[in-house]
């Protein structure tokens, strides 16, 4: 006799239609069948379109520009029935195939009124009308479907992970502190306050293993484990001695902060997984430093202090922005050192930058000339980014942009360095940049806000030849500013000409945030932010569309009941973001490897750096790590001494609480006698 596993695919989904969002969690524990049943792209592609406010503002529109209202919710059951063609492959439709899926609009066979069954699971807002009524035609709820899809005909998207990024539930976990390691105690006062972050992937970006790297207030470099592959998710698991990055070396007298880490540097650290190297500019200087041994191997002097760094690869120079000047740093051409200049591991320990610049001073009086740099007319460039070539993810072009304290957005050619190509004028004071390979027209957007556009117009609109897009962010006027740029080989070549841009360009300043916007990267199909009141904010790429948000609270741990204790501190600002699952990986679909995915379920979180503590964002019900919990994991693990020592400050605490409550209950006592009324015996 047949089983229920035996059915089609298209059989199978329309049942699981009728299910929850969280019922078919458990299912996908069945079997690798229903895994990957559980899973499927259209399936899920439908649920998020079902959920998005896209459909609420859709009718909202059509509500007040007079359009009749339908009361046949059938959204659900109409897209199943569209995209259930492709449930035999166990995908669904695929993002490529939204526009062609149903183009002939012959596959409406399952839209008969049917108003007297049980209808599968759907947002129960009136917004689902929209798709629902049955004079709308087939062809007419695919675009509509067209106008809200995110992803372009190139992109890998896992619509599962998509759906559970904007509709589950959101945890923010807290890294675990590092502490002064020369005092060998842990309270509040010894905490080292990292000043910076980026990811490193050890074994490759593909691998399990990503680890965060931040530079800590001590000189020193420490490293956390964000995927949890060798050891406890959040903790720290290697440092460096202290001082190796003060600039006269560990030993000396580093107090003078003229000597360490400028913490206004947002961008003061570059990664290179693939060489295993870290960059990190302190002051005028760029210290090099090999991530397996956790040594210093190089250092570099610029003639200005350095206020941003480009992110790091093997294909290109880093590019280096000095408060007014822009350089590049070609590591990877490096000439080997002569036999007097060979160093040990430590020889950085010994010698400091000092000797390094001397070294580099020396360097004046070769044959070879001195690396071109571009020089600035205005100082502080806070944001560099290396943009991709058009369709790829991870390849870099020549394109160099450069974004501060300053209305334009610079453009460099790597080619014809130090020449400036061009510029894009903002407006603002932006702090950060991202892009993505794939086109942007503001007319387009706005018309496919409004789901206007048909199936040939979406399908061109993404299919620009060249097209890319800049993203920045930043402030204008106290408020905060997102920004998007439509990049196409012509306008690019244009990008100095007065309007070259005007049709390509989007200026949020109305509903992105009333503060300053911090940090922006791209998290899915999804467009993520920080701002300056603390909040962490998703929106559609258009650029206007919020999607979700959540407030990453404090760090702070709980203090125990005093008369004295002090109102809750504001909530920590999110200055950096990073998502921890590299460009070109993100859209890894776990079907496509029989649902075994290296990097585990929904991998795709969130890192952020407050400027002085490490947090990372996931989406679960609860967080799976806090800076409380490797505390007490510590305190568990200490010797009884320790714990002894810890029970008698408390114990001494609570009596002195208790002596200064019974000393304010004595005055009040007196107040109220009217001894300290001002009147005098006579």
């Amino acid at each position: 006799m047949a089983g229920l596993s035996d059915l089609p695919n298209e059989i199978l989904l329309h049942i699981l239609s009728f299910l929850n969002p969280p019922d078919l969690i458990p299912l996908q524990l069945v079997s690798r069948g229903f895994y990957n049943l559980a899973r499927d792209d259209g399936f899920w592609r439908a649920r998020c379109l079902e959920e998005s406010t896209f459909l609420e503002t859709l009718h909202r529109r059509r509500r007040l520009m007079g359009f009749p209202d339908r009361d046949t919710p059938h959204a659900a059951r109409i897209l199943h029935n569209g995209n259930g063609t492709g449930g035999s492959n166990n995908h669904g439709l695929g993002p490529n195939t939204v526009l062609d899926g149903n183009e002939d609009g012959n596959n409406n066979a399952n839209d008969d009124d049917d108003d007297g069954e049980r209808l599968p699971y759907t947002n129960t807002t009136i917004a689902s009308s929209v798709l629902s009524t049955d004079e709308t035609p087939e062809r007419e709820r695919v675009r509509i479907m067209a106008n809200w899809d995110p992803c372009f005909p190139s992109e890998r998207v896992s619509w599962y992970d998509e759906y559970v990024q904007r509709h589950g539930p959101v945890a923010v976990n807290w890294m675990q502190y590092a502490y002064d390691t020369e005092r060998g105690t842990a309270s509040a006062a010894d905490h080292v306050e990292a000043r910076g972050v980026a990811l490193y992937y050890p074994d490759g970006e593909a691998g399990e293993t990503v680890l965060a790297v931040s530079p800590l207030d001590d000189g020193s470099v420490a490293m956390w484990d964000v995927a949890g592959s060798k050891g406890k998710r959040g903790a720290i698991v290697a440092r460096s001695r202290p001082g190796i990055l003060f600039i006269d070396g560990p030993g000396a007298d580093n107090s003078r902060r003229s000597k360490r880490i400028d913490s206004g540097v947002t961008e003061c650290v570059s990664v290179d997984s693939r060489q295993h190297r870290a960059f990190f500019a302190v002051q005028s200087h760029l210290i090099e430093v090999d991530l397996r041994r956790l040594s210093v191997v190089e250092c570099e002097s610029f003639p200005w202090s350095i206020t941003a760094l480009s992110a790091a690869s093997r294909t290109v120079p880093l590019t280096v922005g000095t408060s007014l000047g822009i350089h590049l740093h070609d590591y990877r051409s490096r000439k080997p050192p002569r036999n007097d200049q060979n160093e040990i591991i430590d020889g950085f320990d010994r010698m400091g930058a000092n000797e390094f610049y001397a070294r580099s001073l020396r360097h004046i009086f070769d044959d070879e000339p001195l690396p071109p740099y571009a020089p600035l007319s205005q100082p502080g460039p806070l944001s560099i980014l290396h943009l991709q070539q058009p369709g790829q993810e991870a390849d870099l072009s020549d394109d160099i942009y450069v974004a501060g304290r300053f209305s334009n957005i610079l453009h460099y050619d790597r080619r014809k360095f130090p020449s400036i190509r061009g510029s894009i004028h903002s407006g603002a004071r932006l702090c950060s940049m991202t892009s993505l390979p794939y086109p942007f027209s503001t007319l387009d957007s706005e018309l496919r806000r409004q789901a206007e556009l048909s199936l040939e117009q979406v399908e061109a609109s993404k299919s620009v030849a060249g097209g890319r897009t800049l993203i920045a962010c930043g402030e204008y006027n106290s408020k905060g500013s997102l920004e998007l740029y439509g990049l196409t080989p012509t306008a690019s070549a244009h990008t100095g000409a007065v309007g070259g841009l005007q049709n390509s360009t989007l200026k949020n300043r109305q509903n992105s945030s009333q503060s300053k916007l911090m940090s922006v990267v791209n998290h899915g199909s999804r467009l993520a932010f920080s701002d300056g009141s603390g909040y962490i904010k998703w929106f559609e790429r258009d650029g206007f569309t919020e999607v979700r948000r959540c407030r990453i609270g404090h760090s702070e741990q709980s203090q125990g009941p005093s008369i004295f204790a002090s109102m809750p501190g504001s909530d920590d600002i999110a200055r950096k973001l990073l998502p921890t699952r590299p460009a070109g990986e993100a859209g890894d679909d776990d079907n496509e490897r029989g649902g075994s995915s290296g990097r585990g379920n929904n991998s795709n979180d969130l890192l952020f750096w407050t400027g002085e503590k490490l947090g990372l964002v996931t989406f679960s019900a609860r967080p799976g790590f806090t800076a409380e919990g490797f505390e007490k994991e510590r305190d568990e693990g200490e010797a009884p001494d320790a714990e002894a020592l810890r029970a008698a400050q408390s114990d001494y605490s609570e009596r002195m609480r208790r002596a200064l409550e019974r000393q304010a209950d004595d005055v009040r006592l007196v107040r109220n006698l009217g001894l300290d009324s001002g009147i005098r015996p006579a």
